[in-house]
């Protein structure tokens, strides 16, 4: 049988993945040898999160998180190489923009095993994101790019790949699938809305998290002054991100916001459904609105996903509080047409058939 192996390193990641391992798993065609980095430890990723998520367990946990980002990539680099000798696959699977991203390409590509690289062709075209070295190297050492849009496609051309011996594809986006399958399974298991007294309420959900937003003491001032002038108006919810907590108490600045423990995937998608409005610096948070039929307001000064900022269900205001303030009261009143297809259909059966040509 045909083996491949799976590199993934954060929680958004195996959920992403999930869609493909069920894929796999039904048609019986490739064994698939899952491997999780430890990136991104989370206490929730238990066998309890695998379990409830019916995503596989890993064969492999290589336990590498807490570390500088040169450290971490080459540990994981040394580790992945490792299990790849072991296993044999004819391709690894990497999902993305992580460390574990680029260390599983790395690996692989050294060892002249094909490289997948799903969500492939995302451009911020900010340098001094680690994310953004991560997809452009990924990207130039992969065999198979599957790319969720248009404009992925169009970044890959601008960069001379055409002329590249590496298959791209635009098959539209996994996380779509993954948002609607635990759709139905998060109404059963959460209790969020519940357990915060939301049920019928209108509030707005924000997450902050990123460190262009965190490090610089202005900028994050004033994206929690346009969130509490909003929390006036409707109540905004705010799963805080330890690193944004530990700041925000280090300078002694509170809020009067509706501040919580970071949320599960069940819990996140709760509180997706039944939100009125999106605030992030997330990238997968903004796609994952537009699932829900939700605008966003993105606190960031780029976007990868620019094709929601162009259909009008986002909006990038950086860190200007009041342009927060004015693009809420905006999307109040603006209704917009979500059954707009711009992330795809059966992304899932597509990225396998393309997978299964290749090997």
């Amino acid at each position: 049988m045909k083996k491949v192996v799976t590199i993934l390193g954060a929680r958004p990641q195996f959920v992403k993945a999930a869609v493909l391992s069920r894929i796999i798993a039904k048609k019986k065609e490739i064994e698939e040898v899952i491997v999780h980095t430890g990136q991104h430890y989370d206490s929730n990723m238990s066998d309890v999160f695998f379990d409830e998520m019916e995503i596989p367990q890993p064969k492999y946990n290589l336990h590498i998180n807490g570390l500088s980002h040169g450290a971490m990539t080459g540990q994981m680099l040394e580790k992945i190489e490792e299990v790849l000798l072991r296993e044999r696959p004819m391709a690894v699977i990497i999902y993305g923009d992580t460390n574990s991203t680029i260390a599983g390409a790395l690996a692989a590509k050294k060892l002249d095993i094909k490289v997948v690289h799903i969500e492939a062709g995302l451009r911020s075209f900010n340098m001094k994101m680690p994310e953004e070295i991560n997809r452009i190297l990924t990207d130039r050492i992969s065999d198979l790019l599957l790319c969720p849009t248009e404009t992925a496609i169009s970044n890959l051309q601008n960069e001379g790949f055409d002329n590249m011996d590496i298959e791209i594809v635009q098959c539209g986006d996994i996380m779509k699938e993954a948002v609607e399958y635990y759709s139905k399974t998060s109404e059963e298991r959460s209790t969020i809305i519940r357990d915060l007294k939301l049920k019928d309420k209108k509030f707005v959900l924000a997450t902050i998290h990123r460190q262009e937003n965190t490090d610089d003491l202005e900028k994050l001032k004033s994206i929690f002054d346009g969130l509490e002038s909003i929390s006036k108006e409707v109540s905004v919810v705010i799963p805080l991100h330890p690193r944004t907590r530990k700041i925000l108490e280090k300078h002694l600045l509170k809020y009067n916001l509706t501040i919580i423990e970071p949320v599960g995937y069940f819990d996140m998608l709760e509180l997706l459904k039944n939100c009125t409005m999106v605030i992030t610096d997330s990238g997968g948070l903004q796609k994952e609105a537009f699932f829900n039929q939700k605008h966003c307001i993105i606190a960031r000064d780029e976007t990868e996903w620019v094709e929601l900022v162009d259909n009008g269900f986002a909006v990038i205001v950086g860190s200007d509080g009041n342009k927060m303030i004015e693009y809420f009261n905006y999307f109040q009143n603006c209704n917009s047409d979500f059954d707009i297809n711009i992330y795809g259909e059966d992304v899932g059966k597509m990225i396998y058939g393309e997978i299964l040509k290749l090997l």
